[in-house]
């Protein structure tokens, strides 16, 4: 087996790895506000989510297609690889691009921070870039278009919307008594969660997708001319669609606890509203190609959820806090792909594959194992929130306050 062919192994192995914890990490999006409600019972809620981003990563490859065009630019308009870029060289850089998006995910993930995985990967891809090619290798307008203005406008947009929704619902059932008006619309989180997860595996499972083709091309065996014509292969696509939904399914929990008990004691009126706005702006987003971050849209939908109803407390540390991860997260993931790169170039080859592979496995390893000693699960990802450290891991005494799950 050739070295060119080992390496091209190895980055889809590490891509699928993305996809991976790209589903555990962002499964809060979906379905933190309908577990946090009871509306869903935790386990249920994670497999319905996996099985909704499975079958939404085969309807739409628009985001794919902007990952290949629009973030890097290592191929000419002739299907050559750009000037002092080998095919070696050029799988190298997305592999250690995704290894800082790995790296950032897993991080976050360790601190309970909802971060991007769509940004994490865009930034190691970026810092790989830079180190490998200079300012000329990254497409500095498609980054502006379809990723930096996306990623900038999208909290609050749909924050607007789920303010106003929330506001609206509350309005309408005024009259209603409480729980009559928290069971009906636990049954309606239940469709609007879904949509969500749905929309998530639509635009996240192909940004993998849009890497793996990436590399491809890189190693010359496809050419962004045989995408436009033939779309992607169809084993990327269901490798991805299986990799995001098996993440999916096991459940970032350490996320999904602070999305759903961190930022707003949430009802179940105010989840439904979160999650219809979160579902229509990602939809939309993936139509047009955009590589829109479904954790800053999830965000903003559940802060907006808290505004817009009466008497709502909602956490502004914990949304600081956050808010410093996701700047933190295209320079950070960026520094670590630049690295990865360094080291990789330098060692050279297929031994500076191994290299940073050995790396990605170690400190990989190292936080799963700091994870274990604090571990949040389905078993206390409801556990009522320490306000004094705001912390994801809940206190030893602290009592499980989920509402009746529905049936």
């Amino acid at each position: 087996m050739s070295t060119d062919l080992i390496i091209l192994i190895l980055v889809v192995v590490t891509a699928l790895g993305f996809d991976f914890t790209n589903g555990f990490h962002d499964t809060g999006n979906a379905m933190a506000t309908s577990i946090a409600t009871g509306a869903l019972k935790p386990k249920v809620a994670v497999a319905l989510s996996a099985v909704l981003n499975l079958l939404g990563a085969f309807l739409s490859v628009e985001v794919a297609t902007t990952i290949t065009k629009d973030v890097l630019k290592i191929q000419t308009s002739d299907g050559a690889l750009v000037s002092g870029l080998d095919p070696n060289q050029a799988m190298l850089l997305i592999f250690a691009g995704l290894i800082g998006g790995i790296l950032w995910n897993l991080l976050t993930w360790l601190f309970g921070l909802p971060s991007s995985s769509s940004h994490a990967l865009f930034g190691g891809l970026i810092g790989a870039g830079l180190a490998a090619i200079g300012t000329s290798g990254v497409n500095w307008q498609g980054i502006g278009e379809k990723v930096l203005i996306p990623a900038v406008m999208s909290p609050f947009i749909a924050g607007v919307i789920a303010a106003i929704g929330t506001a609206l619902v509350y309005f309408i059932t005024r009259g209603t008594s409480e729980s009559k008006r928290s069971h009906g619309f636990r049954w309606g989180q239940v469709g609007t969660a879904s949509l969500v997860s749905l929309a998530h595996g639509t635009g996240d499972a192909q940004k993998t997708m849009g890497v793996i083709a990436l590399a491809l091309i890189a190693h010359g065996s496809l050419t962004t001319q045989s995408i436009d014509s033939n779309g992607l292969p169809v084993w990327i696509i269901f490798t991805c669609a299986s990799a995001i939904a098996l993440g999916t399914y096991l459940g970032g929990w350490r996320v999904i606890r602070t999305l759903g008990k961190g930022l707003v004691e949430i009802e179940s009126p105010q989840g439904m509203a979160a999650e219809a706005s979160s579902a229509a702006i990602i939809l939309t987003s993936s139509h047009f190609g955009m590589a829109l971050s479904t954790t800053h849209v999830a965000t903003g939908s559940i802060l907006g959820s808290g505004v817009g109803k009466p008497g709502a407390q909602v956490r502004w540390g914990v949304a600081g806090r956050m808010v410093v991860g996701w700047l933190l997260t295209l320079p950070a993931a960026g520094i670590v792909g630049a690295l990865c790169f360094f080291i990789a170039d330098t060692v050279g080859g297929l031994a500076g594959a191994v290299v940073i592979f050995a790396i990605l496995l170690g400190l990989s390893g190292f936080m799963y194992m700091r994870a274990q000693a604090q571990k949040v699960d389905h078993n206390n990802v409801n556990h009522e929130w320490n306000e004094e450290s705001n912390s994801v891991v809940p206190t030893t005494d602290a009592k499980d306050t989920t509402p009746e799950v529905t049936r």
